[in-house]
């Protein structure tokens, strides 16, 4: 009977299941209570089910209705394979498995953040070269220069007349065929730009929301201490490698869990307080003047720079040498403050890593972006009032020059830093034992490389390609590194907050910094005369004005033009929608209060 019972009760989901639509279904399947297996059952089932339903009705249906019916259930069942093979293709998911088991979430949040990084310069690197690299081919003009190996080490020679810069594109409409359909490149090159800095501006405030919400408003719901200890093993896992990884990560993370709730607060005297401040203080004026020192140093030296570009585009090997005397310079000032910065954070001796590892995030962070300040006004002031012939040109080669100096000195830092360090920890001082993976320095020096890009996209739209190279060869780098040399934290502390506080660096200094600088070099500057897309015109934004001027001539155009006069150029628009967004902020968050204060009177009364 109670065979029977459970048969058909089945035969009854299975029958309601085929009456939904895909989403409902595949939402109720989801929400189940089985194994994965179960579940693949069940929606066989229902797909068995739907076939023969539209078999049963196939008189009522034409023959094109039939088929119609039979590809709808073919590229369902297509996709729901490939559904579930997806996730054996999913990035570096193993390596990410092995590090978060091995060394806690600490380091894992550094390589999540750069794969995250990683996709957002692939996504730009294959805009960039659909729509504005593949066009110029087209109406591309054969290279005279010489090519002599140096140029893949300073970007200037044979790489400036190439689709590398922003002064070797044209300025016309591209037309492979006579009277037929025209490509402008002005617009092409300046639509393609300012929608992808739109979508990482959207995709920025949408992860900093989601991390926020997860970590900060209701972490509980995430990484409850009894749910990771009674309900998250997956029963599926057979394989003796899985399993044992599968045991160290959700050891590693109670770990981390408890020491976050048994964590110790230490009370010292007037006379420790008064010497704990006098520390910090001297600390952090000590950095403070560091940032500066650099900064002087980095001024002075481009302005050297770019006497060098004036004197003449030679292929002379000294000239070509020291344009790489910048670069060094600002990636040594980037390579050993930071270890300068870390010696500060342990004579402070923090009470926790969490508050060591955020302070000397803080101190590189402003480091980092005042060097890249000093750096953007150099480009903007003076290089772009300068004699040369195609300035803009001149920014991209530094700031390839720059990208690729950093990431060598990134992997100069693993092999120095980590590899040297733990020869002379194992073998002169043994007392000093294995080094400890720098989350700090490393996250920064991730944030510090994509600005550059960011910055360099207008100047030079292949850049994200390079540093996509680039970011794949960190990461093995660094996991080779970090599993040959490098020691799980000696103090194993919980950082799902972490995550959230990488993802706002990464959009304020630094995006809200690189739109600042695009918006005054498009708005603001005067594009050189004789190179780029916008040759002769007062100024980048000034094709776009020209366009609308020519749309308003053509009655089907007229929306655009009303978009554009009473929307993207009115003040009281945006207005508007500032005041908006800040009112949904508001209610949002007395929404959290609300909640907060909710849930503490619901603890009072249970522990009552």
């Amino acid at each position: 009977i109670w065979i029977f019972h459970g048969f058909y009760a089945e035969e009854v989901l299975v029958g309601n299941l085929a009456t939904m639509s895909t989403s409902e279904r595949i939402k109720a399947i989801q929400k189940m209570p089985e194994t994965m297996k179960k579940k693949r059952e069940i929606r066989n089932k229902v797909l068995k089910e739907i076939t023969k339903k539209s078999k049963h009705h196939s008189t009522q249906f034409s023959g094109c209705a039939q088929c119609l019916q039979g590809a709808v259930v073919s590229f369902r069942r297509f996709g729901n394979t490939l559904s579930e093979y997806f996730h054996l293709l999913r990035f570096w998911h193993k390596a990410l498995k092995i590090i978060g088991a091995e060394f806690g979430t600490s380091v894992l949040s550094y390589f999540i953040f750069l794969k995250w990084l990683l996709t957002f310069n692939i996504f730009s690197f294959l805009i960039n070269f659909s729509f504005i690299t593949v066009p110029q081919f087209v109406a591309a003009e054969p290279n005279n220069l010489s090519f002599t190996g140096l140029e893949l080490f300073t970007g200037a020679g044979y790489f400036q007349q190439t689709v590398l810069y922003y002064g070797f594109y044209t300025n016309a409409t591209i037309s492979k065929i006579e009277n037929g359909p025209s490509y402008n490149m002005q617009l092409a090159y300046i639509f393609t730009v300012g929608i992808y800095f739109v979508t990482c501006f959207l995709i920025l405030l949408f992860s900093m929301a989601k991390s926020f919400c997860r970590n900060f408003v209701n972490p509980q719901t995430y990484s409850g201490n009894a749910s990771k200890l009674l309900c998250t093993w997956d029963f599926n896992i057979t394989n003796e490698k899985a399993v044992k990884l599968k045991q160290k990560n959700l050891s590693t993370q109670i770990k981390e869990d408890l020491t976050e709730v048994n964590r110790e607060v230490l009370n010292f005297s007037v006379t420790e307080r008064v010497v704990r401040t006098v520390i910090h203080l001297v600390s952090w004026i000590a950095s403070l003047g560091t940032a500066v020192a650099a900064c002087a140093g980095v001024y002075f030296l481009s302005i050297n720079n770019l006497k060098l570009f004036v004197k003449g585009h030679k292929n002379d090997l000294e000239n070509q040498a020291a344009m790489l005397v910048l670069p060094i310079v600002a990636s040594l000032l980037n390579a050993f403050i930071p270890f300068f910065y870390s010696w500060l954070g342990h004579l402070e001796k923090f009470q926790t890593p969490g508050h060591h590892v955020y302070i000397t995030i803080i101190r590189n962070i402003v480091l980092k972006i005042s060097i890249v300040g000093i750096l953007c006004y150099y480009w903007i002031n003076i290089v772009s009032a300068s004699e040369s012939q195609c300035w803009e040109t001149l920014v991209g080669q530094d700031i390839y020059r720059l990208v690729l100096v950093d990431f060598v000195f990134c992997l100069l830092g693993s092999f120095f830093g980590e590899f040297l360090r733990r020869i002379i920890g194992t073998t002169v001082c043994v007392s000093l034992g294995l080094p400890e993976f720098d989350i700090g320095r490393n996250v920064l020096d991730l944030i510090y490389a994509q600005t550059l890009t960011w910055i360099g996209i207008l100047f030079s739209p292949l850049l994200p390609g390079i540093q996509m190279i680039s970011f794949s060869i960190v990461f093995y780098v660094k996991k080779v590194s970090l599993t040959m040399n490098c020691q799980p934290p000696r103090k194993v502390w919980r950082t799902a907050q972490m995550t959230t506080s990488f993802t706002f660096l990464l959009f304020f200094p630094s995006f809200v910094g690189v739109l600042s600088v695009i918006g005054v070099t498009v708005w603001r500057l005067k594009p050189s005369e004789e190179c780029g897309p916008f040759r002769g015109l007062p100024s980048m934004y000034a094709a776009v004005s020209k366009w609308i001027e020519i749309l308003e001539n053509y009655t089907a155009s007229k929306w655009v033009v009303w978009i554009y006069h009473n929307l993207i150029t009115s003040v009281l628009f945006f207005f508007i929608l500032s005041t908006v967004a800040l009112i949904i902020t508001y209610l949002y968050w007395q929404i959290i209060k609300g909640r907060k204060t909710v849930t503490k009177l619901l603890r009072k009364q249970i522990l009552n």
